[in-house]
């Protein structure tokens, strides 16, 4: 059986999306880890205790783990994290020297990618690593990074054996920003839980989630920061025609400045007088989401930067159409004008005519839906496992790739 040791430092997959540092990572993580489990691989995830009292080991499912490692105090902001790498990867080898090599390493984010890329040399095992989000990406979308965060990154590039992205647009963009790898660039879609995401009555889940039924709902899913745009959607709120219009803004506060943003999401819809038409709502656990999606008219992706874009996915297999950004994976999953719209310019005005243009078209909101659904058919979280365990495969039998 083969054994690989997913390293997901700075968040668990078994903590709720949608606050903290908890997001679509979250789920890709446990999600994929799962069907992993289900497909025959042996996984253990290593996260890092960010609060005492934590059992080091639960066993998630047949062939599934979660071990918490500790390393550093356990209330750090992920801005402090970058300190605890060389702790967390002493804490990995000891596990790992107890229970025994895996076959494969696989670092998600760039935290863990400096973890997989130390115990690579260490354990003489493949390294594999998702990125989710790179520096440069973030930089070019105007949320810029530190250097050492980027330098840390090229350094990953250089001595991955297969580095994941989700889709050809994020595969162009990132070779346009760090050239071809040494390893392999292998493109792994997410996937999403159809069994839970799927099309459903609209007006039952307005009454399940206390929505007005008679009024166009828009809806934001998300973690509260600026790489996500609530205020673009806040905004289009305020500059739609359907005055009507409700908008429900679904996350929490995220990262050291989160509590801030949040107050300056709740401060905007206040200024432009909008709080009786605006409503925040806490993360909500993950099928749960469902009965959101079902209830809105329209979903709204306004991110910078999107490496794939689970809401866009989620909303298309609940049959809802999205207004996004014509960035990142977004591209790729969205198909403009047939199930969704993408919106190359980035402010309220722009997406408020978008949205305005499906909530006057019940028929054609209708229509794109559909295809949305049968769009999202082609994702799902076993077709993921299956390509990802093929990389596992490969890079076990290939020649390491060296950074020397």
């Amino acid at each position: 059986m083969q054994r690989a040791a997913i390293i997901s430092l700075h968040t668990s997959p078994l903590l709720q999306p949608g606050s903290g540092d908890s997001g679509g990572m979250n789920v890709y993580v446990r999600e994929l880890t799962s069907a992993l489990a289900q497909a025959g691989v042996d996984c253990t995830t290593f996260t890092r205790a960010d609060r005492p009292g934590l059992p080091e080991m639960i066993d998630v499912e047949p062939g599934h783990r979660v071990v918490h490692i500790e390393a550093g105090p356990h209330d750090l902001p992920k801005e402090k994290l970058p300190a605890t790498t060389d702790a967390f990867a002493d804490g990995v080898r000891s596990w790992l020297d107890v229970h025994g090599r895996p076959d494969v390493l696989h670092g998600n984010y760039w935290l863990s990618g400096v973890v997989g890329h130390r115990l690579k040399h260490e354990l003489d095992v493949p390294f594999v690593t998702t990125f989710h989000t790179l520096a440069r990406v973030k930089a070019e979308g105007g949320d810029p990074e530190p250097g050492w965060r980027d330098r840390a990154e090229a350094e990953i590039v250089q001595c991955a054996d297969a580095i994941c992205v989700s889709c050809e647009p994020e595969a162009d963009q990132f070779r346009r920003l760090y050239g071809e790898p040494q390893g392999r660039l292998e493109i792994v879609a997410p996937g999403v839980e159809h069994a839970f995401f799927a099309p459903g009555d609209q007006r039952g889940a307005r009454h399940a989630i206390d929505v007005d039924p008679d009024r166009p709902v828009v809806l934001f899913v998300g973690r509260i920061q600026a790489l996500k745009g609530p205020d673009v959607a806040i905004g289009a709120l305020a500059e739609l025609a359907a005055t009507d219009a409700q908008l429900l803004v679904v996350g929490g506060a995220s990262g050291s400045s989160g509590t801030a943003e949040l107050a300056d999401a709740q401060r905007l819809a206040d200024d432009l007088g909008l709080a009786d038409r605006v409503r925040f709502v806490a993360p909500q656990p993950h099928h749960i989401l469902s009965s959101y999606y079902r209830a809105a008219d329209v979903v709204v992706v306004p991110s910078r930067s999107e490496s794939f874009g689970l809401v866009a996915l989620e909303a298309a297999a609940c049959g809802i159409p999205v207004v996004a950004s014509a960035v990142g994976g977004l591209l790729s999953l969205i198909d403009d004008g047939r199930t969704g719209t993408l919106v190359s310019e980035r402010t309220p005005k722009a997406f408020a005519a978008a949205i305005d243009e499906l909530l006057s078209d019940p028929l054609r909101r209708a229509e794109m839906g559909a295809a949305a659904v049968q769009r999202a058919r082609r994702y799902t979280w076993s077709f993921a496992a299956a390509r990802l365990r093929r990389v596992y495969t490969d890079v076990s039998v290939r020649e390491r790739v060296s950074c020397d």
